[in-house]
């Protein structure tokens, strides 16, 4: 396994200083009884820094993937990582002062924060997609892994879009009527204003949509469907059938497709004004479909293998997994 040390040093030292001001912001949370929007002022900073840790240490990784255009690539990474720190500033910025961060129109100079902010993201949005590009490009020899990891930030540049949705005026504001003058314009909630009732740790709205959910569950596909793979060639030794690399290619074009599908499913469900934890009848039907489609794709793929093994046509199904399954681990760890 290749040592941390050959990922993109500004993402890794970025997500350091994320861990750092994580422990910060826990300190805020216990030290600081201050309430904004109806959540305790340091959840806000916590969230974004945790968030932060995990996303860029993916990138960071990711771009030890890229073939070509590596210049470029380290040239996006970079930008991804001051676009962060810039937005992050902003965010602990505004705690101190006892301000929102996000949506912020009270004085001009709230907003002209607010704005920067903004720009940011869309430059962040935009690194990472170069970054995306150059992997779609690269050469990356195992199959399966390359699908996960260009599914994976694909779906991600997604979810990391549905963030420019909640800057945009709600209805209820413009029935108000008075954009010009308003404190604020956006918001997280569908339906209901922020700050109402909502679940523990993750802060989402429990009497209304939330936008956050999409964007959330699509920006860590970045995370998850690697994971996915690496969890299926930690099975191979155990499960035989795992080693071929077909079935481990097409098992992660199934998570891939049911992973996006539950993306546009919690968005469609949020945008409708409803609750995460209260589905509705269409909701849950979608969901069952989505579980049924996949739990069938993947028996689908499964089955002629495990046939194929108790016949002996499939691949290799020594002790230990086959050289493409060690060169797949290889691929993933470099």
């Amino acid at each position: 396994m290749s040592s941390w040390r050959s990922w993109h040093r500004p993402l890794v030292l970025f997500a350091a200083a994320m861990a750092v001001m994580a422990v910060v912001s826990a300190i805020g949370l216990i030290a600081d009884d201050r309430v904004l929007a109806g959540a305790a002022i340091w959840f806000k900073p916590f969230k974004f820094a945790v968030s932060f840790v995990v996303y860029a240490l993916a990138l960071a990784w990711m771009l030890t993937l890229v073939t070509r255009g590596r210049r470029v690539g380290w040239w996006a990474g970079t930008v991804v990582t001051l676009s962060g720190l810039v937005e992050m500033a902003i965010i602990t910025g505004q705690v101190i002062r006892g301000k929102r961060s996000h949506f912020n129109h009270a004085t001009p100079f709230d907003e002209s924060l607010f704005g920067a902010m903004a720009v940011t993201v869309v430059i962040l949005w935009t690194g990472t997609l170069v970054i995306a590009v150059l992997l779609l490009r690269a050469r990356i020899a195992d199959r399966a892994s390359a699908w996960a990891i260009r599914s994976g930030v694909l779906i991600a540049l997604v979810g990391a879009a549905f963030g420019f949705l909640m800057t945009q005026p709600t209805p209820e504001q413009r029935t108000a009527g008075n954009l010009d003058t308003a404190d604020v314009i956006g918001a997280h909630s569908v339906g209901v204003p922020d700050g109402g009732p909502s679940m523990p740790l993750t802060g989402w709205s429990t009497t209304g949509g939330d936008l956050r959910i999409p964007h959330f569950v699509g920006m860590h596909a970045l995370q998850l469907l690697p994971l996915f793979l690496l969890t299926l060639l930690s099975l191979a030794p155990r499960f035989p059938l795992l080693r071929d690399p077909r079935v481990r290619l097409r098992l992660v074009l199934v998570a891939s497709g049911a992973y996006a599908a539950v993306v546009a499913l919690v968005t469609w469900q949020a945008l409708r004004g409803q609750p995460l934890i209260r589905p509705d009848g269409a909701t849950l039907g979608a969901a069952a479909l989505i579980v049924a489609a996949s739990t069938t794709a993947a028996c689908g793929v499964l089955r002629p293998a495990a046939a194929g093994l108790r016949t002996g046509s499939g691949h290799d199904t020594g002790a230990g997994p086959d050289s493409r399954s060690d060169h797949t681990q290889k691929e993933l760890a470099s």
